[in-house]
């Protein structure tokens, strides 16, 4: 469980090296949230898949903008590490660990007790309102563990660990399943059993990792009074996070448009699009590996002042993340049923899933050049730019066309699914824009964090 210095190697090596853990972690985090919908659907009703796929929606986000805010973390940590100062690595981490402890207060105080008003919100049926109300109120209850393992992550990326997460998530999903399996498949407890099991696997693998921390030889100083509101440090973190989870917290949003959209046609829809988008998040790990890695390894090389090595890091990742597009494409449009049917037993909601999962087989070509150059741009600090393109894509494009699409005399599944590639076609030529403006401007899109002395 060594760091990895991203700056030295063969550049396509040293990304695929660091990028296929944070792939397996990814296949795991997945799975880990997979198999609640998995087993209910295997052990309970359509009501309690319903609140499983409405509530994990939400937290989904809630996990999303976490993850975008700690990405200020990951992108200051890497660059001190590639300017080779552990000092200012230990105090940037020292000011994120106080950032996020008063978020996951907050978030916690938000969520546990107006969990009924949330599960209104999203349009539950009525038939899975309780279920929905349940699963949202105990998975709030482990927001600290969503938090801390997501500041955790963002540490060993930013240092060029990518292993450690992988074995800490492996033993909650293992944790996640048997839980589930007991909760939901023997005491039959079904949305409430499957958030206890999660909770429970999220504090396991906070534990595991603090252990592993202690015993690990770490690349940056640190000490228990850089655990505070330093405001040189907060802004670093703040000026990158901020915009990433921004644009996270809008674009998700549109896709709860869509669950909230899906939820007005009936039960049995709700319950496909939640098991599409379970099986969508295994069709896009790729390019999701591909976008948390480009971001270390160009945060490290930019911080190295090697930025050549930045711009053939995004070019070999679209190279490749285009190559296993193309086979999640072909599985998406002609296996989406066998997909769907891993999550459901009931013909209606597999044929359903499907249905919108041929819609999703276009994403899957598009995501893997996007989320690539969005990898590229959170590395090097431009996250206005990426929170803009995220909000012109969800705003303008996605939320519009769905609203227009399911109002249509002959709405279905499969075009309101459209509206997510046709989003992410429209990123992509601002993306292309944007590079190609900063690459004219002579910017070199240096990372803000080198800023910080």
């Amino acid at each position: 469980m060594k760091s990895q210095n991203l700056t030295q190697g063969g550049i396509l090596k040293s990304l695929v090296t660091f990028a296929f853990p944070v792939l397996l972690a990814l296949f795991l985090q997945v799975m880990y949230g997979a198999a609640d919908l998995i087993i209910v659907g295997q052990f309970a009703g359509t009501g309690e898949q319903s609140g499983v796929a409405s509530g994990s929606q939400l937290f989904h986000l809630v996990t999303l903008v976490i993850t975008g805010l700690t990405m200020g973390v990951t992108v200051l940590v890497g660059n001190a590490i590639g300017a080779r100062d552990p000092e200012r690595a230990g105090r940037g981490i020292g000011a994120g660990i106080a950032i996020f402890a008063v978020i996951a207060v907050a978030v916690t105080a938000v969520v546990v007790p107006w969990s009924d008003g949330l599960a209104s919100l999203l349009d539950a049926p009525p038939e899975a309102f309780a279920q929905t109300s349940s699963y949202v109120r105990i998975c709030g209850i482990g927001t600290v563990f969503i938090v801390a393992y997501n500041v955790i992550g963002a540490v060993f990326r930013g240092i060029g660990d990518s292993k450690t997460p992988l074995l800490t998530v492996a033993i909650a999903c293992v944790i996640n399943i048997v839980g589930d399996l007991v909760l939901v498949g023997v005491f039959h407890l079904g949305a409430a059993g499957a958030a206890i099991a999660t909770v429970t696997a999220q504090a396991v693998s906070v534990i595991v990792s603090l252990v592993l921390i202690r015993r690990k030889e770490l690349p940056f100083t640190f000490h228990r009074f850089y655990v505070r509101f330093d405001p040189v440090y907060v802004r670093a973190i703040l000026r990158v996070g901020i915009p990433i989870a921004l644009q996270e917290l809008l674009v998700q949003f549109s896709f709860l448009f869509i669950q909230v959209v899906v939820n007005g046609m009936g039960v049995t829809q709700s319950a496909a699009v939640g098991v599409a988008e379970k099986a969508v998040g295994f069709l896009m790990l790729v390019g999701s590996a591909y976008m948390q890695s480009i971001s270390a390894f160009v945060a490290q090389n930019n911080g190295a002042g090697q930025y050549n090595r930045s711009k053939k890091a995004l070019f070999y990742g679209i190279e490749t993340a285009f190559a296993a597009g193309v086979v999640m494409a072909a599985l998406a449009f002609f296996g989406g049923g066998a997909l769907a049917s891993l999550f459901s037993r009931e013909a209606a909601v597999i044929a359903g899933a499907h249905e919108y999962l041929k819609a999703y087989a276009f994403d899957c070509l598009l995501t893997a050049i996007f989320f690539c150059y969005v990898g590229y741009f959170n590395g090097c600090g431009k996250t206005i730019f990426v929170m803009a393109q995220g909000v012109v894509g969800a705003f303008c494009i996605r939320v519009p066309a769905v609203f227009l699409l399911s109002r249509a005399a002959d709405a279905s599944l499969f075009r309101i699914g459209l509206a997510t590639p046709l989003s992410s076609l429209v990123q992509i030529f601002l993306c292309l824009g944007a590079y190609r403006y900063y690459q004219k401007k002579g910017l070199g899109l240096p990372t803000e964090a080198r800023q910080i002395d």
